[in-house]
């Protein structure tokens, strides 16, 4: 069942999906529509999944699950994951492919392979206090106050 996503509690799961170029507009409106559709229809078991989403600069697809009320079992995590891929074809972008980086210059985001992130690190072109984007994190509250950090706190530190 889609809710708002502010509405989900802190400990709710997050999956976050980076896509290697921003959405158009009208890609946009046609990727919320689809999203919605999918997390309203989203059932483990039969039982419905309380979950929202966010889609920040319009680059990222953040899928946020209530497991108090319902949790995640291996088919619906498997019906996620065909969701997403079918964005990708659909769409021709990439939003499964953990080797690579996004991170911001200004406002500005930008997207590298890990092989080129850490070459920008060695030569000194982004730093230990460039935001990185951590898509390792795990929950809502982690996602709201650990996600957009400085390099040096998160994964990305080891190459800086």
């Amino acid at each position: 069942m889609l809710v708002d996503f502010n509405s989900l509690p802190d400990e709710a799961k997050v999956w976050i999906y980076q896509s290697n170029r921003t959405f158009s507009e009208t890609e946009l409106i046609e990727v919320r529509q689809e999203i919605e559709t999918f997390l309203q229809d989203w059932t483990a078991h039969g039982s419905d999944l309380n979950a929202g989403y966010e889609m920040p600069y319009n680059r990222f697809i953040v899928f946020c699950l209530d497991q108090e009320k319902q949790g995640a079992t291996g088919c619906s995590i498997d019906a996620s994951v065909r969701f997403i891929q079918s964005l990708e074809k659909k769409y021709t972008i990439d939003l499964l492919d953990k080797m690579n980086v996004s991170y911001k210059q200004g406002e500005f985001v930008a997207y590298k392979t890990l092989i080129d992130f850490r070459a920008m690190a060695k030569n000194k072109s982004v730093s230990k206090n460039t935001i990185v984007f951590n898509n390792l994190v795990t929950n809502k509250e982690e996602y709201l106050n650990h996600w957009e950090v400085p390099a040096e706190e998160s994964w990305h530190g080891r190459f800086m």
